[in-house]
């Protein structure tokens, strides 16, 4: 079977893990901790003090006006907001 081929690709994939929340925090460390490689890690939370314990090499605090840098307490609205808000930080990422 022959593929075509759209532009120069550079031959290494880019794996980006995102973790969000403290759940999604906590699979980061769990990761990092087991050696994971070729992976770049990235955390995302509102929670400016459970961020501060992310073992991810890159950290984004969401939500600085809708939290104040504190948790969502679990409600979706308000991670929805934090996110909206930082948007264009996280699409860089």
């Amino acid at each position: 079977m022959d593929f075509d081929s759209y532009g120069d690709f550079d031959d290494k994939a880019v794996i980006k893990v995102v973790g969000v929340g403290g759940g999604g925090s906590n699979a980061v460390n769990c990761m990092v901790n087991a050696g994971v490689k070729g992976v770049e890690f990235i955390a995302v939370n509102t929670d400016s003090q459970a961020l501060d314990q992310s073992l991810a090499s890159t950290r984004i605090q969401i939500g600085g006006k809708a939290t104040r840098g504190l948790g969502a307490g679990a409600r979706p609205e308000v991670g929805a907001k934090a996110a909206e808000e930082n948007r264009e930080e996280i699409m860089a990422a």
